[in-house]
């Protein structure tokens, strides 16, 4: 990273939902039960940070630019460091779907990097006109097994191939210059979905490194349930800031304050079974995993900690239809009741408030 780059340690929060919570109604309260707008709340309770995700057409308008622009300018207007999440879909981007933008169904290879970067360039030049530029873009969203697919897909017997991985490369690094071709400050984060997992994060950055993809930050998403135990995802982060250098960020993580399921609801967390050892799923322990989560990434070696974000902390289930296509399954993982007033767990924010100060290079 450039030395004359330096960043806060980041307290961050996705809330990509919120814009679809606001316009349907659904408020948020502090915790003495006062009605507060959102970014407000955050922002009092040591939020430092906030991460959006972009899709290029998706049903309903949510997440699209012209919605994004609006949410942006108020993150601007708080202060607040922005963080924007490329998905390069109409839908949900992740390990399990990388699916193209209907409108570049059809396109061919060439033609899909060109569309990467004019998209890019023109989001971005869009943001700038209102004066909501990103200091932070991902190229891609868990991007573990490329994206883009199949075109850019990777991994598996199929696509696990060099040429695979140069057209994934190509791809990511036409997102990277358009970035730069706008503002040559915003930083790159190039994020997977590998927290726990050293030997595949491993081999996702080093194929990177030898196809000389260069970006800023490294992001990982660790939810235990999936990526295994806080230890695993320590050793991950220590061995990766040596090996590569760079700084980190748990760009997604979230932890049960309950397993209570409403009527006709099911969460995607909801078994005991799923819970790490020590960490109950109650405000107490929700708090207690992101204390001890936090203290993890600030002891990176080399001060190579870059922050966290915490995924969809408001999701409320304030409406039973969502234009996601699916019912919300995250109620239980926020850091929100389930009427919108917040938990005691954001004081793991505030025991890190010292950092506040504290730089990044």
């Amino acid at each position: 990273m450039n030395q004359s780059t330096k960043q806060p340690f980041i307290l961050g929060m996705d809330v990509s939902f919120m814009d679809e919570i606001e316009q349907h109604g659904g408020t948020y309260r502090d915790a003495d039960g006062r009605e507060e707008d959102l970014l407000t709340i955050l922002k009092l309770n040591d939020t430092n940070a906030i991460r959006l995700r972009i899709w290029n057409d998706p049903v309903g308008g949510y997440c699209n630019l012209e919605r994004t622009v609006e949410v942006a300018k108020r993150i601007k207007a708080q202060g607040l460091q922005f963080l924007l999440d490329f998905h390069y879909s109409d839908r949900w981007a992740d390990p399990a779907n990388q699916w193209k933008p209907k409108a570049w169904e059809n396109l061919s290879y060439e033609q899909l990097k060109l569309a990467v970067c004019t998209y890019t360039a023109d989001v971005l030049r869009t943001l700038k006109e209102h004066d909501a530029l990103p200091d932070m873009v991902q190229v891609g969203n868990e991007i573990t097994p490329g994206m883009l697919w199949d075109e850019g897909r990777v991994g598996g017997e199929e696509h696990d191939t060099d040429e695979q991985w140069q057209r994934f490369a190509g791809l990511v690094k036409y997102g990277i210059a358009a970035v730069k071709s706008v503002d040559p400050s915003i930083q790159i984060m190039i994020h997977i979905d590998r927290g726990g997992d050293n030997v595949e994060s491993r081999k996702f950055y080093d194929r990177f490194e030898a196809l000389g993809v260069e970006f800023d930050v490294i992001g990982l998403s660790y939810y235990p349930w999936w990526h295994g135990t806080l230890d695993a995802l320590r050793d991950n982060l220590n061995d990766l800031a040596k090996r590569y250098g760079k700084p980190i960020n748990v760009v997604e993580t979230a932890y049960p304050w309950t397993l209570e399921q409403p009527e006709g609801i099911e969460w995607i967390m909801n078994q005991e079974d799923m819970l790490l050892p020590g960490y109950p799923a109650t405000v107490e322990g929700q708090t207690k995993y992101l204390k001890d989560m936090l203290q993890i990434i600030r002891e990176v070696p080399g001060d190579l900690g870059h922050g966290f974000y915490y995924w969809e902390p408001a999701w409320i289930p304030s409406k039973e239809e969502w234009s996601v296509g699916h019912p919300n399954n995250w109620g239980n993982l926020t850091m929100f009741d389930f009427k919108g007033r917040k938990l005691e767990s954001f004081k793991a924010l505030a025991s890190v408030q010292e950092l506040d100060n504290k730089t990044y290079v």
